[in-house]
């Protein structure tokens, strides 16, 4: 069966990485870019990826030189006009975007797919901008796109019946694992990922525990990759408070997303983290990095805190329909490396468990921040589980 072709918008890290997804997956790809140098360092470095998996035995020699050969470049977007799919990866500009979008849908079919890999804007209001805002939809993949296996496919309410589903199968065909979610701030991960941020810096706010040991008490004892600061300042506070700050006004200020002063100086004074050489910790050369205060009693206090906000944010997104209960938990072990998905955790913790933690802080600080969702609220009341064969079968 013949690929469609495929064109990307943007030839930075993240469209040269969904570019080499799809030519790995035998699609031809059109990676267009303005900028000649951009597309010269985005093909050599699909081109040197490629051929590392082929020295590894990952891929078979033939097949990579087939891939590499399948990117074509080009800085007309006429280069548009016979594909199938078209996915934006530029700037989170809204004008910038929608502006492209008008460009583009001059140039291709009126069967052509057209949608954008935006983390944290509204695909209706990308959709908009279009003269058929019915064949629009959202692929959000993860940086970097070749290795992440999460992909959001975000349906606008404009988009057609049907397409998330012929959109979802295409996905899968390149290996990937797609979840279908609704057009909200954040989508699924950048979403319920807040409080594993905002709570932990409230907590160093407060003077609960310090960063150093808010991070060994979620690595060491809730088994995460690694710990919220520690994170933070992987990703950059230039990036991760920026997103933080959209969904906060996305939500329309709800108090549960707000970002923090402490985030925002670092900010401000430059402090992106590890691309900067300091952020929550010192990374210049000769800084030694603290040692954390390894007390089981204090890790356990943090643990269920952060665990707490966290698995309400997955329960409120379930009682709202943005996803399906197993895309919810999909999304957040394969986005972003949870150690179990959040609703699981729920039930091995126990959901009055849960509810106690989150009405305690409400209790304490009477801040709509910690109101417990009332779906967990419901489900506790009425003595019941997310996955009712797995609490069985451990108490069997």
């Amino acid at each position: 069966m013949e690929k469609i072709t495929i064109g990307i918008i943007g030839s930075g890290a993240m469209g040269a990485g969904i570019a080499q997804v799809v030519a790995q997956a035998g699609h031809p790809v059109f990676l267009f870019d303005l900028n000649a140098a951009a597309l010269q360092r985005a093909t050599v470095g699909i081109g040197t990826n490629l051929r590392k998996l082929a020295e590894k035995g990952k891929l078979d020699a033939a097949e990579v030189e087939a891939a590499i050969a399948r990117v074509r470049t080009c800085s007309e977007l006429q280069c548009f006009a016979a594909c199938g799919l078209v996915i934006e990866a530029i700037v989170e500009e809204l004008g910038v975007k929608q502006a492209v979008f008008r460009d583009v849908e001059a140039v291709v079919t009126a069967s052509c797919v057209l949608a954008t890999n935006t983390s944290s804007l509204s695909i209706a209001s990308i959709a908009a901008a279009c003269q058929r805002p019915e064949r629009f939809i959202g692929i959000h993949f993860f940086n970097p796109a070749p290795l992440m296996q999460l992909v959001e496919v975000i349906p606008a309410v404009q988009t057609r019946a049907g397409l998330a589903d012929e959109i979802k199968a295409l996905v899968q065909s390149w290996g990937k694992l797609p979840v279908v979610c609704k057009d909200t701030p954040g989508f699924i991960v950048n979403r319920i990922a807040r409080p594993y941020y905002g709570e932990a810096i409230r907590l160093l706010e407060e003077g609960v525990a310090d960063a150093a040991t808010i991070d060994w008490a979620l690595t060491e004892l809730g088994g995460f990759r690694m710990g919220p600061f520690a994170l933070m300042d992987f990703i950059g506070h230039d990036v991760n408070y920026r997103v933080t700050e959209s969904v906060f006004t996305a939500f329309f200020f709800d108090p549960r997303f707000k970002p923090s002063f402490t985030q925002k100086r670092l900010f401000e004074a430059g402090y992106y983290g590890r691309k900067s050489g300091r952020g929550f910790y010192d990374y210049r050369e000769g800084a030694a990095m603290p040692e954390p205060t390894r007390d089981p009693a204090l890790g356990h206090q943090i643990l269920q805190r952060v665990l707490a906000m966290l698995i309400n944010e997955a329960v409120d997104a379930l009682a709202l329909n943005v996803a399906s209960r197993e895309d919810l938990e999909l999304a957040m072990t394969k986005g972003v490396n949870y150690p179990k998905g959040l609703l699981r955790w729920a039930d091995e913790l126990g959901l009055p468990a849960v509810l106690q933690t989150l009405d305690a802080l409400y209790d304490e600080y009477h801040e709509d921040r910690y109101r417990a969702s009332p779906l967990l609220r419901r489900l506790v009341k009425s003595g019941q589980s997310f996955f009712p064969a797995t609490v069985a079968s451990h108490s069997a």
